[in-house]
């Protein structure tokens, strides 16, 4: 009997065993991940390197849009970079990529009185901005210039156009003498601040121990100077406003008299002419421009 209970209990055991080691089994299956058969995988490896392609390609490829985009950027060098234009006149890129210097298209509005200059015509302008562009318009013979006349206009003075006093026949004769002063003066001046370059400086030095040379020499450099862009060994009467604007208001004479330097009136004064002018011997005034301007450069 006892053995019967015994092989009962055995019995029952075994059984509730079994059905625990099934159970885990099935929790096993139900988070064990599937794997294709080697084959399979083996089979799939052409469409993986595919899907890395065509991932490389989306990388590198560029869309139409961004292509317009791209093939419109602005230069890395800027054709104008290295264009002077000069007054009244700005440089623009042509359809063909070459700079062009035309006519500034506008000018800014100036309100403020002081901004308004007065022209050799004796005409009050709203900025030195609208006479250049109107000498250019002239130049280039637009339809919106306003006459023949306007080819050589040019600032006489900042400020609205007033009765100048009439330089005498004797104050006129005085004056080269005066004009040579100044020139030497504002000379001195600057090679006092240092803002002379090296080979001007020389000059100064020079003017300052050979008095033979003072009146000279600061002719040279004065001419030099203002012999701007282009330098073509020749001062143009819109170069000539660095002299002429600030001496108006103190020097009547100044517009009269830098007219009279110009003896061919062909609206340039020549070095010749500038000697002639400021009465010192012609021999005396050499072409060193290019000379001087290659020397600083060194």
């Amino acid at each position: 009997m006892k053995f019967l209970y015994l092989s009962l209990f055995i019995f029952v055991v075994l059984l509730i065993a079994e059905g625990s080691s099934d159970q885990s089994k099935r929790k096993h299956k139900k988070f064990r991940k599937h794997r294709k058969p080697l084959s399979e995988e083996t089979d799939g490896s052409a469409d993986v390197s595919k899907t890395v392609e065509l991932e490389k390609k989306a990388e590198v490829e560029v869309p139409p849009e961004a292509e317009e985009i791209l093939d419109n950027r602005v230069p890395l060098i800027d054709p104008c970079i290295k264009v002077h234009c000069g007054a009244g006149r700005v440089c623009e890129v042509d359809e063909e990529g070459e700079p062009q210097c035309v006519c500034i298209p506008t000018c800014p509005i100036e309100t403020e009185s002081r901004r308004k200059v007065c022209s050799n015509h004796n005409e009050t302008w709203t900025s030195d901005c609208a006479v250049y562009q109107q000498r250019c318009l002239c130049n280039k013979g637009d339809s919106e210039c306003k006459g023949e006349q306007y080819k050589h206009i040019h600032i006489e003075y900042y400020g609205e156009c007033r009765e100048m006093r009439e330089c005498t026949k004797d104050e006129m004769a005085d004056f080269p003498r005066r004009m040579r002063d100044w020139l030497f003066n504002i000379m001195r001046d600057l090679a006092d601040r240092s803002e002379l370059t090296p080979h001007y400086l020389k000059m100064e030095r020079e003017a300052e121990s050979n008095m033979t040379r003072r009146w000279t020499n600061a002719a040279i450099w004065k001419f030099c100077d203002l012999d701007g862009f282009p330098p073509d060994r020749s001062v143009s009467r819109h170069e000539l406003f660095p002299i002429r604007a600030p001496l108006m208001a103190l020097e009547h004479c100044i517009a009269p008299f830098l007219d009279s330097c110009d003896a061919n009136d062909d609206h340039r004064i020549n070095i010749k002419e500038w000697a002639q002018c400021l009465e010192l011997d012609e021999d005396e005034i050499e072409d060193r421009c290019e000379e001087i301007a290659d020397q600083d450069d060194e």
